[in-house]
């Protein structure tokens, strides 16, 4: 099993979901984030003043799959999440040792 964490454009949301559905991902969660990667923010106006911005506003996606999933999901976020300009994002895996679902008690791939 793996844990999936995705970072990716707010707006990008409906098209990531889409897509996992499609390749069979039964559930995730988002949180709502704000954070910096090499672009370190950007200005902005307001009021005729201009500011910094130093965090952007993003969404952290996190997933737990099967080992059998992980080609197909890793693709599914990366094409969704595409843009093309700076910001899409980051996708990130971990290992994932164990799983409990606490209704029923089942473990490992059961418990996705």
């Amino acid at each position: 099993m793996k844990m999936i964490t995705a970072i990716i454009k707010p707006f990008k949301l409906d098209d990531v979901r889409e897509a996992l559905n499609e390749v069979g991902v039964m559930g995730l969660t988002v949180s709502e984030v704000k954070g910096y990667g090499r672009q370190k923010g950007h200005s902005e106006i307001y009021r005729g003043a201009e500011y910094e911005v130093a965090f952007v506003p993003k969404l952290k996606l996190e997933l737990a799959i099967p080992d059998s999933l992980v080609e197909a999901v890793r693709e599914a976020l990366r094409s969704a999440a595409h843009t093309g300009s700076f910001g899409d994002g980051k996708i990130f895996e971990v290992e994932l040792d164990h799983a409990l679902r606490i209704r029923t008690g089942e473990m490992a791939d059961e418990a996705l």
